[in-house]
C-alpha cells in the first residue's frame, strides 16, 4: 500500500516539473523569434517592371555600419538586412518610370516612391 502512493507522488511531482519547465520555456522562444523580427529589415523594391535603380544601402548592427552598394537594379527586387538601422539613397535611372520602396522592420514600415530619371529617395527606419 505504501510503494504504491509513493510511486503515484513521484510520478506527479515529474509532471508538474515537466510543465514547469514546458511554461518557462515558452517565452524565451517566443522573445528570441520577436527579438530577430526587430532586427531583419526587409526592403521590396516596385512600380514600373523593368524600372533601373542605383541604391547605397547603409546597415548599422551592434554599433557597427556596412555599407551595401547596388549599383544597377532592376524593378522588381527584394533585399533583406540584419541590423538594427537602415539608412539609403535610391536613385531612378530610368526615364518615364515609378519607382516605390517598402521597407519592414519588425511592426515599423516605410513607404516612399518616386518617378521620372534622376528622381532620388532618402529613406531611414531604426
Amino acid at each position: 500500500m505504501m510503494k504504491r502512493q509513493l510511486a503515484w507522488h513521484s510520478s506527479r511531482f515529474n509532471n508538474l516539473l515537466l510543465t514547469a519547465v514546458l511554461t518557462l520555456g515558452l517565452p524565451l522562444t517566443g522573445m528570441a523569434a520577436q527579438e530577430q523580427d526587430m532586427t531583419q529589415i526587409h526592403i521590396t523594391m516596385g512600380g514600373t517592371p523593368g524600372a533601373e535603380f542605383s541604391a547605397q544601402w547603409r546597415i548599422t548592427h551592434n554599433d557597427e555600419t556596412i555599407e551595401h552598394p547596388e549599383t544597377h537594379g532592376t524593378v522588381p527586387a527584394e533585399f533583406t538586412f540584419e541590423g538594427t538601422t537602415l539608412e539609403g539613397t535610391v536613385k531612378l535611372l530610368s526615364e518615364d518610370d515609378r519607382l516605390e520602396v517598402d521597407i519592414l522592420k519588425g511592426s515599423n514600415r516605410s513607404r516612399s516612391a518616386t518617378q521620372g530619371k534622376g528622381g532620388t529617395l532618402t529613406v531611414m527606419v531604426r
